[in-house]
């Protein structure tokens, strides 16, 4: 697997409204955990549509992992011009911000925000780009990533292609284990 797509909640379908949350240190802690042996395998590019919560989040991981892995890119296909244009000022900064590190900046359709088959197209050009989908999602709490979750398994149908998720047992996991690891060192 060369290319890996990465999406999942956003971050107000979590609950999450301020950067410093501790819930965003877990599921940056689950994503660096799935990421890192993908990365030790071979893989070269990971992507994001720049969306607000987990795929902002992967980006802040990818950045931090490429201390330790320099050859890891990370690309941010948007789907439409300025899609933070609505965005609070604290996340516009956060935005900014990752795009200005990315390894490759593109809009899939070239104009602002029109209608929402904007996001499909989205979906659809990112499924078919990458190897893989990296997802932060439960079926129980369906939400935005099931879109893209759909766009994979037609993929998946015509063949070689994987969805690797992450889902609140796997968050629950890293605390439980942080928790764990705080009692044996106090």
């Amino acid at each position: 697997m060369k290319v890996l797509a990465i999406t999942g909640y956003k971050s107000f379908e979590l609950g999450i409204f301020q950067q410093d949350h501790l819930g965003i240190t877990y599921i940056k802690k689950a994503i660096r955990k799935r990421l890192v042996p993908l990365i030790e395998e071979g893989l070269e590019w990971i992507i994001i549509s720049g969306q607000m919560g987990t795929e902002l989040w992967a980006a802040e991981e990818v950045f931090e992992l490429q201390l330790q892995y320099p050859h890891i890119q990370l690309a941010v296909l948007t789907p439409y011009l300025e899609q933070q244009s609505k965005w609070n000022d604290n996340n516009k900064e956060m935005y900014e911000l990752i795009l200005e590190q990315a390894d490759f900046v593109d809009s899939i359709t070239k104009r602002p925000y029109e209608n929402p088959v904007q996001l499909k197209l989205k979906n659809q050009y990112i499924v078919q780009k990458s190897d893989a989908l990296l997802v932060f999602y439960d079926q129980e709490k369906e939400g935005s990533p099931l879109f893209m979750v759909q766009e994979a398994q037609k993929k998946i149908e015509q063949g070689n292609y994987d969805i690797i998720y992450i889902n609140s047992y796997d968050i629950e996991d890293i605390v439980n284990e942080e928790q764990f690891n705080n009692i044996l060192w106090e």
